[in-house]
């Protein structure tokens, strides 16, 4: 099933085609979305959004450059980046207008219980932090949105030689951080993006 008859452009124009384009990537567009926000809310609201996009951008899609898949998870991430740039600017406001709450004592510890149980996975978001960005964008994209190394590259309008590079220097810079750190410091919440699983053309 690489797309529907005519693809995104015909979907476009025909509500029956755009339709089945809708049952057959809705799935895939929210699970992308709740792997990146938390509140349900947003992520409705942000699938709709993807799927509103797709109508104003089909025109632009080009078989020649990947699949529709592809090229649907590229729309997908600048929906994520958009609404994430968003809520910075928001945070940003509210803090600078209402300071920052005065905490209890029981407040503190009970945050700072909450930060000890959370360190595993911030160390490991944070070895994904300290990677370039275009690396990153790869990584996530093979080893969590579970992409094939082709369907990487069109989302992120790179050449597929492009993405191998950076995914096998994502990988094996969180490798060197483990080896440096004493073996795994990210717990078990990353091992497989170290790994040269998934991700196969």
């Amino acid at each position: 099933m690489d797309g529907i008859r005519g693809g995104p452009r015909a979907a476009a124009r025909d509500p029956q085609l755009f339709e089945e384009f809708y049952r057959r990537h809705v799935d895939a567009m929210t699970s992308f979305v709740a792997r990146r926000v938390a509140d349900p809310h947003t992520v409705a609201d942000l699938t709709a959004e993807i799927f509103l996009a797709v109508l104003d951008s089909a025109h632009t899609y080009r078989p020649s450059r990947g699949s529709e898949r592809a090229w649907l998870y590229g729309i997908a991430r600048h929906t994520v980046a958009g609404e994430r740039r968003r809520v910075a600017r928001e945070t940003d406001r509210a803090r600078r207008i209402s300071g920052r709450r005065l905490l209890e004592p029981d407040d503190i510890a009970r945050l700072e219980d909450k930060l000890d149980a959370q360190s595993p996975g911030r160390r490991a978001l944070a070895a994904l932090e300290r990677l370039p960005a275009g690396e990153r964008a790869v990584l996530e994209l093979v080893a969590v949105d579970e992409l094939t190394v082709a369907e990487a590259a069109a989302a992120l309008g790179i050449s597929q030689v492009a993405a191998r590079v950076r995914l096998h220097r994502a990988r094996k810079s969180l490798r060197e951080q483990a080896e440096s750190s004493g073996g795994e410091p990210h717990g078990t919440s990353l091992p497989y993006v170290t790994e040269g699983t998934g991700g196969a053309a």
